[in-house]
């Protein structure tokens, strides 16, 4: 593979040092040298590519996606879909994920068990293109939990595995692992959405809780957990979950205790999901008054006050917005930059170091992945403009001049 020559661009290694003006070499995989101008690369075979004073940054990670959702209005259609034409379905939204700059996708939860896991394989072998990805399991819940959408009269299927006991998500867990996971899902609190298991309310027991991520320990998995109230954030703590998605209606304590677990754990709120089902629902049926009426407002301004809380004390917060439902595709996904930015108060540097360098690390990859540093693997975005002076730049696909992963051009223009 010819090795890539990168001449006049603004380097934002994303090391929280202020960008620089040089040059940048990739060969095969791995970014070779780092040069700050004046000084210049000797690359003679190297395919030359002129920034033109654009921005070289580290790709975007997305920490918690759904690949496997449809851009839908109502989850139960997920259950609708053939296996076959869903497995289409998230290819697609894999591409649609690397042309937006996405070089890399943690897996929150798979709406069919091997849907993640055969996308996953086929990206790795080089059948299909997409981001570098961690597949996940289902959502493993209660019945009449999350994700269990069935009637007394009727079964229904949506993203949901329903288990009820430390025996059945025991089982449960040990399948997706056979099968090929690196993480598994559960979803220990309700959500704002379901009626019978509201987002205050948690739903899983110690037990249940402590099934899975036994299977986790003994199987060196780690485990993903729904966790929007306070008590599902100690419950998850109490048997070493991993990673915490949405603790919006965290108390005191709760916040305490993740602030004591701040080096081993990940919290990524899902802000864009709640925001725009509050002001941008409306086309799918869900008005401003009906998401003010299932909490979500307050839930909103809970989930940002509790936020600049953990990032103040040193938790690492992601951004990653639940995307995947209408009001909330695939694709937009940089916008969770913006709502960091605008809800959360950081800085545009703070908030891309959240996409890029704490993504590497939830990828597993924290020492080569998510920044521009000698060594590290060659996932790279170069802009058109300068992102710390607007981070909106990141989710317009004609600023997005270049795209690599792991070496390749993806895209150039």
């Amino acid at each position: 593979m010819m090795p890539i020559h990168f001449v006049d661009v603004r380097v934002l290694d994303c090391t929280a040092e202020t960008p620089f003006a040089g040059e940048v070499l990739v060969k095969d995989n791995r970014i070779t040298r780092i040069v700050r101008s004046p000084e210049r690369i000797d690359a003679a075979s190297a395919q030359r590519i002129d920034g033109r004073g654009g921005t070289l940054m580290p790709g975007l990670i997305e920490p918690h996606a759904h690949l496997s959702f449809t851009d839908m209005s109502l989850s139960t259609q997920l259950g609708e879909i053939p296996p076959e034409d869903h497995a289409l379905m998230t290819l697609r939204n894999a591409r649609v994920m690397l042309d937006h700059g996405f070089t890399s996708c943690f897996g929150a939860a798979s709406a069919k068990p091997r849907l993640d896991i055969a996308v996953r394989n086929a990206i790795n072998r080089g059948d299909f293109s997409g981001p570098r990805m961690l597949a996940a399991s289902p959502e493993m819940t209660v019945t009449g939990g999350l994700g269990d959408p069935s009637l007394g009269h009727l079964e229904r299927h949506n993203f949901g595995y329903v288990c009820d006991g430390a025996d059945e998500f025991r089982r449960a867990a040990r399948l997706f692992v056979r099968e090929g996971v690196d993480t598994l899902k559960i979803n220990i609190s309700g959500d704002a959405g379901v009626a019978w298991a509201q987002a205050h309310e948690t739903v899983m027991t110690d037990a249940e809780v402590e099934a899975v991520c036994e299977v986790a320990r003994s199987r060196s998995k780690r485990v993903a957990a729904h966790t929007r109230s306070a008590e599902s954030v100690k419950m998850a703590l109490r048997h070493g979950v991993d990673i915490l998605y949405h603790a919006t209606l965290i108390d005191d304590e709760a916040c305490a205790q993740l602030e004591a677990q701040r080096e081993r754990v990940f919290v990524a709120p899902t802000l864009g999901n709640i925001y725009t089902v509050l002001h941008e629902a409306t086309p799918w049926g869900i008005t401003p008054s009906m998401a003010r009426n299932r909490g979500i407002d307050r839930e909103l301004e809970r989930g940002i006050a509790n936020m600049k809380a953990l990032q103040r004390c040193g938790v690492r917060v992601l951004p990653g917005g639940d995307y995947g439902f209408a009001w909330n595709p695939i694709g937009a996904n940089a916008r969770d930059i913006e709502h960091f930015v605008n809800l959360l108060g950081f800085t545009p540097m703070q908030a891309i170091i959240a996409a890029t360098k704490l993504g590497g690390e939830i990828m597993m990859l924290g020492n080569e992945l998510g920044q521009i540093r000698e060594a590290y693997l060659a996932d790279l975005l170069l802009v058109d403009g300068d992102p710390l002076q607007d981070v909106g730049l990141l989710r317009q696909r004609n600023k997005l001049r270049v795209i690599m992963k792991d070496g390749v051009l993806h895209q150039h223009k």
